[in-house]
């Protein structure tokens, strides 16, 4: 024989009532009478055969089954209650997760959400960061922005800009520096793309052998520790402007070696919904006139 179902009423007032541990309350929330929450309460007991309250000296509280089942139910009535305040500000926002490798992120893409939102107001963005190693399956990734040649395979991208590599350092060291020899006498900050440093000292009209310098997963953290005067990194200065601006950094030599891009990567078998198609029209754009570009 089936069992009859749970009063939604009744799980409502056992969610308010759960989250404040008092009727009176929850009963102000719901717009109801404090009777009505406690009859509600007393039915969905009956229902489950169990005891969700109990009275102390110090008020309501949980009992094991009502520990059980209220975070569950708060959840729940959680993301009803947000799905209806989209509504309520226009409609219901799609997501799109999007995972940025970190220099990226910092240097080019959080000073321009403000403009992505008004934009594109009905989508959701989910940004993420990485390493620029990326599993877009694995992660459930509509998105990833990452560094290298675009050749990646199973993969769809879309150039977003160029980014030369050029050696960047605190002050105190780049006044150590008088030409790009110099840099061989001086602690290389390394990323895992060995071929980095060697493009750079070819631009530079240099031929070098085997390198050494503490090694990096993230150009980030490789700028912090030039900053702090532990070598010279070397990285896309258009993603630090704000620290070469500031003078916390600085860039010893004009010399830059055009190594690889930013690209908009995804999946080739993944559909482009409205979202991720204005996403990619916005990003794409937005670089595009900043390179005096229109042919996107």
């Amino acid at each position: 024989m089936a069992r009859a179902p749970v009063p939604l009423n009744a799980l409502r007032a056992f969610e308010a009532s759960a989250r404040h541990l008092s009727f009176t309350r929850a009963a102000d929330e719901l717009c109801v009478t404090q009777a009505a929450v406690s009859h509600q309460i007393k039915a969905l007991e009956a229902r489950l055969g169990v005891t969700l309250f109990r009275r102390s000296n110090r008020g309501l509280l949980l009992t094991d089954e009502g520990m059980a089942l209220a975070p569950t139910l708060i959840d729940s009535f959680g993301a009803i209650d947000r799905l209806f305040d989209r509504f309520d500000t226009g409609g219901v926002a799609e997501v799109l997760t999007v995972s940025a490798v970190g220099t990226f992120a910092v240097g080019a893409l959080l000073e321009r959400l403000p403009a992505f939102r008004a934009a594109c107001p009905g989508i959701d963005l989910r940004l993420l960061t990485n390493n620029n190693q990326v599993d877009l399956v694995a992660e459930g990734l509509d998105y990833a922005i990452r560094f290298g040649d675009g050749a990646w395979h199973g993969v769809a991208a879309d150039v977003i800009c160029p980014a030369p590599l050029t050696p960047l350092c605190a002050p105190v060291v780049a006044r150590t520096l008088r030409e790009p020899g110099d840099l061989l006498r001086t602690t290389l900050l390394r990323s895992y793309r060995s071929q980095d440093w060697p493009a750079w000292f070819a631009a530079a009209g240099l031929e070098v052998g085997a390198l050494h310098g503490p090694l990096f997963d993230s150009s980030l953290v490789m700028v912090q520790a030039a900053m702090l005067g532990n070598g010279v990194a070397l990285a896309p200065a258009a993603m630090f402007r704000r620290e070469l601006d500031s003078g916390r950094i600085v860039q010893p030599f004009a010399i830059e070696a055009a190594v690889d891009s930013y690209w908009l990567t995804r999946l080739k078998s993944r559909p482009t919904g409205r979202a991720m198609q204005q996403f990619r029209r916005w990003l794409l754009d937005e670089f595009a006139r900043e390179r005096g570009d229109e042919s996107k």
